[in-house]
């Protein structure tokens, strides 16, 4: 299971919320500092006025962009690549047999299916149906947009599917009988919100949601969790504190499925945590710092990742304490520890199948996975035999059996699919992309920046062959520093075919604030150290024109979400270093970003903006505070979505109008379906990504 801050962060990786509610009122002092903002209403998502800004907005904007003959090549390019018969489905282990959720040119909301491991294996599987989103979009009048599915061990028949209207992070929740294919007369059902559940059995679940109006948290959660029958009134088993960030249970499954106990989180901020066991006198705390999440539980033992010193050991670690401990006295359960990274190691991903615990270990910034398991008291390990030199993700881990789906991949190398056996050792590959694009012309680099501070940054350059070095390579620099989160090698085909085919060159800096090596790496950027990040990416640019790689005529830059604010304050503090920066699904008004849903929840991240401490210095680099007139800024693209409940519109919207109204040229564009991932269908996403290379290919190739 990954950590607190990944399985709320499922695509940019920052914690989302329901948009649906108004922005949270700000104290007096914040109101009266925010007073003078006259883009203020563009805060307000679905009103006339902004509709009509946005309109107009994505009117010029696509006639500029669609203009340009390079568009629809693009566009052409990207939606091949995106309803390709031949991409690897991406399996998920279920009843015996494999589910995948599929989308093409000819199911656009995608369908659900299932089809056994033996027939998954083959070049041609057997799919059987399960449930159609094209057909039920019709049928409803409704966008739904696949959210997954949550199915009750062992047989795994009866699931709790999560379906979202137009793509927010918000979902409506409905029983779904898998041998039936229809949704269950009389289930379980819960209408649209920021919600989680998990089953304990047949006829009972538990879990969280706005339970009576505005009864979440002030970032948009719920704190309230309730065991739930059927055909009888939820029982409470936990009630947090609305200035919590989110609270949620656990359920511990050991043999055959069936729950061994049940965990609360409540998560204090978005990095601190309280764990509790349920029992049957209540709750009893495990003994845990705040800094420390949740990760597996296998074997009768429950995994944690400690993001701080206690106990004896470093941040960093993972331990492990006994369930039959716990339950007996929990206050004086001794952890043990599982596994300690080393300084250039960091722990991407923790997962279990039936008997093993599963670690995706970043070496190097390159994967590796270690299967450990807990023999006779103490824990062991092995690395599994896969390439050397990849970036190695988890997929999918069966807890019926040993079984175990990675993918490989780097940037050249098209992504394969690996089967294991966790209890055997034995891996096989099971799938292979077959290559998107030319790679025979380029090689993979990984190059080291000195950061301000004189902080070793690593980062990848993927370049031509061939390239002379004269500075005159187009370039797109990729960055995000946040959350504790990796960017290691990846296969990006549209990138490939539509940048790198053209003689362009990609760079991803691993700056602080990710998670390349750990705790210590994303701490050293958190709140008053923010520009650390900002420096790391300016560092890795001169690091470009050292070695004449490129020129900041011929540099882009790219980001997304957290990377947003990496790319606006960028652009506002070194305009010098780049040609062309694209801003997607952004935080940008730092000094506001924690009364725009679900900004309350990052404040362990950023800072208080409230506060007159952390305002100072989050004052220092918000962008949209610090644009200035006069300035040789270039010529940005932001782009976002009007159903992101992720990241509020809002911040895309005021930092592009006010850049206007200084009269400095802007190019804005608004999908008004899709939430914070953009990519809700095949030809949503093909012309987003038009629309990206187009811009940089006119700012950075002609």
């Amino acid at each position: 299971m990954r950590s607190f801050v990944c399985a709320l962060a499922a695509f940019a990786c920052l914690a989302p919320a329901a948009l649906a509610k108004p922005a949270a009122h700000p104290s007096p002092a914040a109101s009266a500092k925010s007073s003078a903002d006259p883009f203020r209403w563009l805060e307000n998502i679905d009103s006339p006025r902004s509709m009509a800004w946005v309109k107009q907005q994505n009117a010029l904007t696509a006639k500029r962009l669609k203009s340009d003959p390079r568009y629809k090549v693009f566009y052409d390019e990207a939606l091949a690549i995106f309803t390709a018969q031949d991409r690897i489905p991406t399996p998920r282990f279920r009843a015996g047999g494999i589910d995948n959720f599929w989308q093409d040119g000819q199911h656009a909301h995608g369908i659900w299916r299932h089809t056994s491991l033996e027939s998954y294996r083959t070049a041609d599987p057997q799919w059987e149906t399960l449930l159609d989103l094209d057909a039920l979009s019709k049928t409803e009048g409704k966008n739904w947009i696949w959210k997954g599915a949550t199915c009750l061990r062992p047989e795994e028949r009866d699931c709790l599917v999560r379906l979202s209207n137009g793509g927010s992070d918000a979902v409506e929740v409905r029983e779904f009988d898998t041998q039936t294919k229809s949704f269950v007369e009389g289930g379980f059902h819960f209408p649209t919100g920021k919600q989680q559940f998990s089953w304990l059995d047949h006829d009972t679940l538990i879990g969280g949601r706005e339970w009576k109006p505005g009864e979440v948290t002030t970032s948009g959660y719920a704190y309230v969790i309730k065991i739930v029958k059927r055909g009888a009134a939820p029982r409470e088993v936990f009630r947090g504190k609305p200035t919590d960030v989110s609270a949620d249970a656990i359920v511990l499954r050991g043999a055959q499925g069936h729950p061994d106990g049940i965990v609360i989180r409540r998560g204090i901020t978005f990095y601190e945590s309280q764990y509790s066991l349920v029992t049957d006198h209540g709750l009893a705390r495990i003994p845990l710092p705040r800094k420390a999440d949740f990760q597996a539980y296998v074997d009768g033992q429950l995994v944690f990742a400690l993001k701080q010193r206690w106990g004896g050991f470093h941040e960093g670690a993972l331990i492990a304490y006994d369930l039959a401990s716990l339950k007996s006295d929990a206050a004086h359960a001794r952890a043990e520890l599982v596994f300690m990274p080393g300084p250039r190691q960091a722990i991407q991903d923790v997962t279990s199948t039936k008997d093993r615990l599963v670690v995706d270990l970043l070496d190097d910034v390159k994967g590796r996975i270690d299967i450990y398991a807990h023999d006779g008291g103490r824990w062991t390990a092995h690395r599994l035999d896969l390439p050397k030199d990849d970036n190695i993700d988890l997929v999918d881990a069966s807890q019926e059996t040993d079984r175990l789906f990675v993918d490989v991949e780097g940037f050249l190398d098209p992504t394969s699919l690996w089967l294991a056996d966790t209890a055997s050792d034995e891996v096989a590959k099971v799938k292979q992309l077959p290559p998107k694009f030319d790679a025979s012309r380029d090689v993979v680099e990984q190059h080291w920046a000195t950061s301000t501070d004189g902080t070793k940054i690593p980062y990848f350059l993927v370049r031509p062959k061939d390239m002379r070095y004269d500075g005159s390579t187009p370039t797109i620099m990729y960055g995000y520093g946040g959350f504790e989160l990796a960017k290691p090698p990846i296969y990006l085909p549209e990138m490939g075919k539509i940048w790198l085919e053209r003689g362009g060159a990609y760079v991803i800096a691993n700056i602080r604030g990710g998670g390349e090596f750990g705790p210590k790496w994303h701490q050293a950027a958190l709140r008053e150290h923010r520009q650390r990040s900002f420096d790391d990416f300016a560092s890795v640019a001169r690091d470009l024109f050292k070695r004449k790689i490129t020129s900041p005529r011929h540099l882009g830059i790219y980001g997304r979400s957290n990377g947003g604010v990496l790319m606006s304050v960028s652009m506002t503090q070194h305009p010098e270093l780049w040609n062309a920066v694209v801003i997607e699904s952004p935080l940008i008004d730092m000094l506001r970003y924690n009364h725009l849903p679900p900004g309350a929840s990052w404040v362990g991240e950023y800072g208080d903006p409230d506060n007159p401490k952390d305002r100072a210095f989050i004052a220092k680099y918000s962008a949209y505070q610090n644009v200035r007139p006069g300035m040789h800024y270039p010529e940005p693209y932001i782009t976002t979505n009007t159903r992101d409940d992720r990241v509020h519109p809002g911040h895309a919207r005021k930092f592009a109008a006010k850049l206007e109204s200084m009269g400095y040229p802007v190019l804005y564009y608004e999908n008004t379906f899709g939430g914070h991932a953009n990519d809700a269908d095949p030809q949503l996403n093909a012309r987003r990504w038009a629309r990206h290379y187009t811009y940089l290919a006119e700012k950075l190739m002609d």
